[in-house]
Order: structure tokens, then C-alpha cells, then sequence
């Protein structure tokens, strides 16, 4: 069983009008939702063995923070076209994980991310995750989803979970 983790980015700052979109920290509430956000994959036991990362400055720390919180130390490849980018080009990087891997966590951003989170939502998914899903997949939000086969194939899984900071308190 493959195990998909859909981390957005945690809150990032806008307090500086002159950096560029791609390199803006993250605000002090997107730190502390990170933290918490990793603690709650590591009290699950959803420990990723490959993190795919946006090298967006706001995705790179924010994985950084959740990495933090975990008793493992995933690999890590900072994937260029996770920026900005389209479900379709998500899927792709997924498709090309390492066969390997057994749980990958993505970390990207929004709209892709949750677009892609709504066409993978397969045949089994939880309907309270799926409606949350629809209805908003906020910074540092993670949609967890499982399936068999490779990553190669991924066309569609079964959403588990959709875990917002603000339900974990």
C-alpha cells in the first residue's frame, strides 16, 4: 500500500512588497502551523521515505518545520516544476518517485495542489475528508491518500484524510 501526502505551504508573509512571490518567508503563524503539522504526521505514523519540495522559499522552510517534528529523515528533492504548477505537472513529478518509496509527501501550492487533491479523490475516499477537500485546502493543510500499485500509474486513490491546523487546535 503507497501512502500520498498533500502538504500546502504554511502562511507565508506579504510584509515585503518588493520580494519576488518565490522568495517570501513564511509569517510567524505559518512557523507555528508547520510545527504543529508535523507533530500530527508523526503522532500518526505517516512518516514520508521521500519528500518531493517545491524550492519556493515558503515550501522549503515549511518542510524544513515539519521535517523537524519527524522521527525520520525522508529524502529530499527540491522539484522546479512544483512551482506554480498545474495538477498534470504534479502528477507527473509523483509519477516519477522512486518506486521504492512507500509514503511521499509533496509539498507544494495552491490552486495545483488541490485541484490535484480533487481528481485523484477516488472510488472509497472519506466522505468528511473529500467534503472538507472541496471546500478549502488552507496553508499547511495536508490530504493524505493510499492506493496499491506504482507511482507510475497514479490515477486515483483513496482520500483518507484532510487535516487543516485549525481541527487540530
Amino acid at each position: 500500500m503507497k501512502q500520498l501526502l498533500l502538504l500546502r505551504h504554511a502562511k507565508s508573509s506579504w510584509d515585503d512588497p518588493d520580494l519576488d512571490d518565490f522568495d517570501r518567508p513564511l509569517a510567524e503563524r505559518g512557523v507555528k502551523a508547520a510545527r504543529l503539522m508535523g507533530r500530527e504526521l508523526a503522532a500518526r505514523d505517516w512518516l514520508p521515505d521521500l519528500a518531493l519540495v517545491s524550492p519556493a522559499r515558503r515550501t522549503v522552510d515549511t518542510w524544513g518545520l515539519v521535517a523537524a517534528e519527524l522521527q525520520v529523515h525522508p529524502r529530499i528533492a527540491l522539484a522546479e516544476p512544483l512551482y506554480d504548477a498545474l495538477p498534470q505537472d504534479i502528477l507527473a513529478q509523483i509519477r516519477r518517485a522512486d518506486p521504492s518509496s512507500g509514503c511521499l509527501v509533496v509539498v507544494g501550492h495552491n490552486p495545483g495542489l488541490q485541484e490535484l487533491a480533487k481528481l485523484l479523490a477516488g472510488q472509497g475516499s472519506e466522505t468528511k475528508a473529500h467534503k472538507r477537500l472541496e471546500e478549502k485546502f488552507p496553508t499547511a493543510a495536508v490530504a493524505r491518500f493510499v492506493f496499491e500499485g506504482d507511482w507510475s500509474g497514479l490515477s486515483s486513490a483513496r482520500l483518507t484524510h484532510c487535516l487543516r491546523p485549525k481541527d487540530l487546535g
